[in-house]
């Protein structure tokens, strides 16, 4: 299987690229950037100093598109819809981790998934994912006796806030419940990602975390999502079908 990295020279392009080369079924077919980056003509391996990644780095998604069975997205919204209607039309699978769209946009990515096979997700960490779960059943069946709060920690660069990971879990106690739960966000140094729920009433507090020590978390749930992906019926699926989760 060949798969293309759209931002394959931000930080968390380049995880992918390196840990993908690990993976036995799995080549490095293409990495893309924006057209005005600096980077555009040099060799991955010079970015990553990993002399493995001997791939020039191109803008041109239609040109790349036939070296690669699916591309995995970690760039920007608007980035990740052109290279959506690309690989639409040429029957290119993708993995969709950018966040930050609109309802607007995310329509348009529901559209996308008619035509090839899609994992779209705010967070391909497989802890969140569980997460997302525990959270629904929690709010289930607490829902009548206890106040909900939602909090999130990020690196000062993120820039959506708050997180897509945060907003999920909002939407998953909305889709329970009906209630809607404010998130407190902060950003502050290099943290990676945080995110906590408390359930709490006057006789007992209930707190689910998630702390992603490290972004390769991120990226391997990306890889996984690719091999999950390819070869698949079009549709939209998420990390709870990577997962094979259910409640």
């Amino acid at each position: 299987m060949r798969i293309g990295i759209n931002g394959a020279c931000g930080k968390m392009g380049r995880r992918i690229a390196v840990l993908a080369l690990e993976e036995k079924t799995l080549t490095v077919g293409a990495v893309l950037e924006n057209v005005s980056s600096p980077v555009i003509g040099k060799k991955l391996s010079e970015i990553t100093e990993d002399s493995r990644l001997d791939i020039v780095v191109s803008s041109d998604v239609e040109k790349v598109c036939g070296a690669i069975d699916c591309l995995i997205d970690f760039s920007s919204p608007s980035a990740a819809l052109k290279c959506l209607e690309v690989c639409r039309r040429k029957g290119v699978a993708m993995v969709i981790g950018t966040t930050g769209f609109t309802k607007e946009e995310e329509a348009i990515i529901r559209r996308g998934a008619k035509k090839i096979p899609i994992v779209f997700s705010p967070n391909m960490a497989i802890g969140v994912n569980v997460l997302f779960n525990l959270v629904e059943s929690a709010a289930r069946v607490l829902n009548d006796n206890f106040d909900v709060e939602i909090d999130e920690t990020h690196h000062v660069h993120k820039k959506d806030s708050p997180s897509g990971t945060a907003k999920m879990i909002a939407k998953v106690i909305f889709n329970v419940t009906g209630k809607t739960i404010p998130v407190k966000a902060e950003r502050k140094g290099e943290v990676v990602g945080r995110h906590g729920i408390v359930f709490e009433n006057k006789y007992e507090k209930l707190e689910i975390r998630h702390n992603a020590k490290s972004r390769d978390v991120f990226a391997a749930g990306a890889i996984k999502a690719a091999k999950f992906v390819f070869g698949k019926n079009p549709g939209l699926y998420g990390m709870r079908d990577v997962l094979g989760l259910t409640l």
